[in-house]
């Protein structure tokens, strides 16, 4: 292991079990605007709905029923 790894294993261990929990949703909702800046720019503007959708698509990208059911929802959507 090395020094930088073994220095975040240690503030993880550090956290509380309530700050872990916050930690790794604030990491999620990063990770969604991320996505959503990458498919604003690559596809130009949409409602927030069909935006919403479309991260879930791309978050949930090898679970084909999640796929199934997202684009059944994206098939009702606005652009």
């Amino acid at each position: 292991m090395s020094l930088i790894e073994a220095e975040y294993q240690r503030r993880i261990d550090a956290m509380t079990p309530a700050e872990r929990v916050r930690r790794s949703a604030e990491m999620a909702a990063w990770a969604r605007a991320a996505i959503s800046r990458q498919i604003l720019a690559e596809q130009g503007p949409r409602s927030p709905q069909r935006l919403r959708w479309q991260v879930a698509q791309r978050v949930y990208s090898t679970d084909e029923k999640a796929k199934a059911v997202i684009q059944r929802e994206l098939d009702g959507v606005p652009a």
